[in-house]
């Protein structure tokens, strides 16, 4: 069964996140009112951010507490200045998580002789027209051009701007890139401290922020009021994780959060057809391939079962 087209636009695909504020219950009969402290990664006083309705208002939020453009933003990470790639939001905020956003620094241009199909590249993105290097394998052909650096957004390829292009389709490109040829990436590093002209906290160096997580999961929606929810179960996590493994062995591209969407999808569904008219319907244009369907809808069963370690 077709599963959409790649080059299609992307208008069906959810900006979904599963936030948990630090305080404050929610207002009735409206989206939660909940609040999170925030920097900026490379240094910044704290501000606060809250009210959101999605993945986008929330970088626009930070993008206005600190005066900056929201496509300036590339991505955040929970607890941790460092670019770890282990601490991304995505999915779920602690309620007492901490968040701080990478911001576009050094620009850089690459050309790299294609000498293997794989370039051993995994992309992710933010949501809002920033695709990044999230994980490059070691020993690869990416992995030998030290200039190439886990946290890079992926600016262009071979001249074509890439910015407003999701993981997938830069994924893709990639992918399609011809053997033996040259190309040429042009990159863009996240800010590092020194590049900061702005005053800094007292004592230099940002610390990681040692806070435990909240029980509680703010769940935003494309459609409809936010939501206060638990956290995932363990067969849920299991699921999720699973299934985000198969998104890099098929795609290239890890997603946690898209990974919960085709987790939640499969849950009350009966058999592989159904679940796969489902994933068609809410994100056909992933073209997702039908063996990766029914590996998800395995790995989903597996983890009912309890046969995830």
């Amino acid at each position: 069964m077709p599963l959409g087209l790649w080059g299609r636009r992307k208008n069906r695909c959810k900006e979904n996140a599963r936030l948990v504020a630090s305080e404050a219950p929610a207002p009735a009969g409206g989206a939660p009112r909940l609040q999170f402290r925030t920097q900026l990664a490379h240094g910044s006083p704290t501000a606060r951010v809250g009210g959101f309705g999605s993945a986008r208002e929330l970088y626009a939020q930070i993008a206005a507490a600190f005066g900056i453009q929201p496509a300036q933003i590339m991505f955040c990470t929970l607890n941790t200045h460092k670019v770890d790639m282990d601490k991304l939001l995505d999915a779920q905020i602690g309620l007492e998580d901490f968040i701080f956003a990478h911001v576009k620094g050094q620009r850089k241009e690459i050309e790299i002789l294609k000498t293997d199909d794989v370039l051993g590249l995994t992309i992710t993105d933010n949501g809002t027209g920033c695709a990044f290097i999230k994980r490059i394998k070691e020993g690869s052909l990416t992995d030998q051009t030290k200039m190439i650096c886990v946290g890079d957004h992926i600016q262009a390829i071979n001249g074509k701007n890439v910015s407003d292009c999701r993981h997938y389709e830069v994924a893709k490109m990639l992918k399609d890139l011809e053997k033996g040829q040259m190309f040429k990436l042009e990159l863009v590093e996240p800010m590092k401290a020194f590049e900061n002209l702005e005053p800094r906290p007292k004592g230099g160096t940002l610390p990681d922020v040692n806070i435990s997580r909240g029980r509680g999961t703010l769940r935003l929606r494309t459609k409809g009021p936010a939501t206060v929810e638990e956290m995932p179960s363990e067969v849920e996590k299991k699921a999720i994780e699973k299934v985000d493994e198969l998104l890099e062995t098929y795609m290239g591209i890890r997603d946690t959060e898209l990974a919960a969407t085709m987790v939640e999808t499969g849950r009350d569904k009966k058999n592989p057809d159904e679940f796969a008219v489902a994933l068609d319907e809410i994100l056909g244009d992933f073209a997702f391939p039908d063996e990766f369907v029914f590996d998800v809808w395995g790995a989903i069963g597996d983890a009912k079962q309890g046969r995830l370690e």
